[in-house]
């Protein structure tokens, strides 16, 4: 049985270039794999298809959420079953429970990498992905209670608010869970990915690791999703691989909007280098 390595984050927080990365990482090609395989290298838990086999007649999309949380440890195993190998999967529930069922099965979690962004900078990914105002989102981003929602492509992940995602993943060190910053990656993306190559015990290579962030960077992702399209963007969105910039909220955000953000969130926004020093 192999095991499974979580590449988790809360929702628009680079997810997506990070199993890209990886997955031009461990194709060791010359050309970039096409967007439309990438979930085929990093499995997608919330699939609806990997829950059928426990529905029995009924659909997983039909299951109440606290049926959903009873099945989800059982779906992972069999994840986990799936190969002798290591099984990349991504996520967006936060690391904990619901009831009294875990959203993680750590018996067959080998490790995870955990991308972090600033939430003033989420909130302007979040309200175009979502389709909403920016209050819109920053409200989504406050609830406790958030989940995701139900449909054909996707069973319900449990995000909660941006500071308990954060908090669960982050607060306590774990020598099997490394916590990546999205600014990091653009700023200093080779100090960033070599991190992550340490976590997966692969040797360093400094050819494959300058070929992996070349193929995967976010200029290559963005034309390959002009050409061939992207399943994983919303309906409500032009393109799911819109900016890609750090700082956005400086002029997208009002200053009511920033102090809202902030209010919500201080304590992690703090603890993790996000807090604009004017405030």
């Amino acid at each position: 049985m192999g095991k499974i390595v979580w590449i988790a984050s809360y929702p628009k927080s680079g997810n997506t270039w990070m199993r890209a990365f990886l997955w031009n990482y461990f194709r060791d090609s010359g050309a970039p794999g096409k967007l439309h395989d990438l979930s085929a290298f990093a499995v997608n838990e919330s699939n609806p298809e990997r829950y059928r086999q426990f529905t029995g007649d009924r659909s997983p999309t039909e299951l109440s959420l606290e049926e959903l949380a009873v099945i989800r440890p059982r779906v992972q195993e069999s994840m986990a079953h799936s190969t002798g190998n290591v099984v990349f999967a991504k996520s967006h529930n936060y690391l904990g429970t619901f009831g009294d069922y875990p959203l993680y099965n750590f018996q067959v979690t080998g490790g995870a990498i955990y991308v972090v962004r600033n939430p003033l900078d989420v909130a302007v990914s979040m309200a175009d992905h979502l389709g909403t105002t920016l209050d819109e989102a920053i409200a989504f981003m406050e609830n406790e209670q958030t989940a995701g929602a139900m449909n054909d492509t996707g069973v319900a992940e449990f995000l909660s608010s941006w500071s308990v995602h954060v908090r669960s993943w982050t607060a306590q060190q774990h020598p099997n869970i490394l916590v990546v910053r999205y600014e990091d990656m653009l700023s200093r993306p080779r100090k960033a990915f070599l991190s992550v190559l340490k976590l997966l015990n692969e040797p360093r290579d400094p050819k494959r690791l300058n070929r992996a962030m070349k193929l995967s960077s976010f200029q290559q992702l963005r034309k390959q999703e002009a050409q061939q399209g992207f399943a994983e963007r919303s309906e409500h969105s032009r393109r799911f691989f819109r900016s890609g910039r750090r700082d956005q909220w400086r002029t997208a955000l009002s200053e009511q909007q920033i102090d809202r953000i902030i209010a919500a969130h201080r304590d992690q926004m703090e603890r993790l280098g996000y807090l604009p020093r004017s405030r």
